[in-house]
């Protein structure tokens, strides 16, 4: 919306246009107005979607290590896009509470909140999709599990912990890292499918990478020149 005022403010002439539907022959044309003449719009506005190769395994079980993958990352990926909401709305109200005490108060309710909700499915988690969240929830946030738990650690201390306590062997400094680890890779590209195939909601990473440099790499083997 910010990008929209912008574009109105630049361009004055555009203040004075407007878009109106005409019916033309039992069907709805869209015309562009502008200091009364008519434009008709003939162009379709469609989202941005990324071609997905189709993918081709060395082996009988590398194929299934692949889907025991997707199952994982599926599952947890919801848990993963929770945090990073959860951390949008825990900082953007903190930051407007004055006292202490009042920043103190909000967290934990956030914490029992969440515990509420979701603590008895996330101790259920293996070591695996344990550590598989870890990385999503860099991936979604750009800071690990560890970082978040140091900086906000009156709200989220006890809930990470708790829910992470009863799997063993899990870093929570593991970082989401697609460029230079395959199963990241792999990971990305089981979101991706999901996303287009709706199987799960899409919400953008907070870590810079790009698919399709991805794929050159690790199917393709081919090496590309990081961006400036």
């Amino acid at each position: 919306m910010k990008l929209i005022k912008y574009i109105f403010l630049l361009c004055p002439v555009i203040l004075m246009a407007q878009i109106e539907p005409v019916e033309e022959d039992s069907t709805v044309v869209e015309y562009i107005l502008i200091e009364g003449d008519s434009i008709p719009k003939t162009a379709i506005d469609l989202n941005e979607v990324l071609l997905l190769q189709k993918l081709k395994f060395d082996s009988k079980e590398d194929r299934i290590t692949y889907l025991i993958l997707k199952r994982k990352t599926i599952k947890v990926y919801p848990y993963a896009k929770l945090a990073a909401e959860r951390l949008t709305t825990l900082k953007e109200r903190l930051e407007t509470l004055e006292s202490r005490r009042a920043k103190k108060r909000y967290a934990k309710l956030i914490q029992k909140y969440i515990e509420e909700e979701f603590s008895a499915e996330l101790k259920k988690l293996t070591r695996t999709e344990g550590q598989i969240l870890v990385k999503l929830i860099h991936r979604q946030t750009g800071k690990t599990t560890f970082q978040l738990i140091k900086e906000l650690r009156n709200g989220w201390r006890a809930f990470w912990f708790n829910t992470t306590a009863s799997v063993f062997d899990i870093s929570l400094k593991r970082e989401f890292d697609p460029i230079n680890v395959k199963e990241d890779f792999l990971i990305e590209d089981i979101l991706e499918r999901a996303f287009q195939d709706g199987k799960l909601d899409r919400q953008e990473p907070a870590i810079d990478f790009d698919y399709y440099d991805l794929t050159d790499k690790w199917l393709h083997n081919k090496t590309t020149e990081p961006k400036q």
